[in-house]
């Protein structure tokens, strides 16, 4: 009776997690870093880049989401005093719950919050050693459906992204690198 039951309420908790809707985002980012960083030899800071970012989000209901950022590796020229001396990779996997304010009409703003992580991918140039990093992350944008999509939209964010990598680069001693980036992302999204 007990294996039942079990059984049962399994099947209930499997179908109440199968109700919500999953969405699939394809962007193009701009990462921008926001930060730089005071060394001996002078300003170290990393330069802005463009990213292919896609996302993963799914709807609990109407109002409510978690969305994972996946993106291709993203390389930064690390710039000493406005000369490039080292070239980083790294993947920025970030995880937000959100919150749509739902309404009449397609224009659907939204904020999230959540973490993100600096996962180093690989270093060129100088750059002997670059430590992964974690940290916080906010988001704040809008979903756009048109009155005749029936799953399609487009989509615009901005996301603020904490990190500061350790890095070890020749002839210095290590240092935070501070890159807080401002990520803004265009794209269209698919929901099933």
């Amino acid at each position: 009776m007990l294996k039942q039951i079990t059984l049962v309420a399994l099947m209930g908790l499997s179908a109440s997690a199968m109700a919500g809707q999953w969405q699939v985002k394809l962007g193009g980012s701009v990462v921008a870093p926001t930060q730089d960083t005071q060394t001996a030899l002078g300003v170290v800071e990393a330069d802005h880049e463009y990213a292919f970012t896609p996302s993963v989000e799914y709807f609990f209901n109407d109002n409510i989401s978690t969305e994972l950022l996946l993106a291709a590796p993203i390389s930064h020229d690390v710039l000493l005093d406005g000369n490039s001396v080292a070239k980083i990779k790294h993947l920025p996997p970030t995880l937000t719950a959100k919150y749509h304010f739902k309404n009449s009409t397609g224009f659907t703003p939204y904020i999230g919050v959540g973490g993100t992580a600096f996962v180093a991918w690989d270093e060129e140039g100088v750059a002997k050693d670059v430590k992964e990093d974690f940290g916080f992350a906010g988001q704040i944008g809008f979903n756009f459906q048109p009155a005749d999509a029936k799953n399609w939209g487009v989509f615009f964010d901005a996301r603020y992204a904490q990190l500061s990598p350790e890095v070890q680069i020749e002839g210095l001693e290590s240092f935070d690198l501070d890159i807080d980036p401002m990520v803004y992302t265009i794209g269209y999204s698919y929901k099933f």
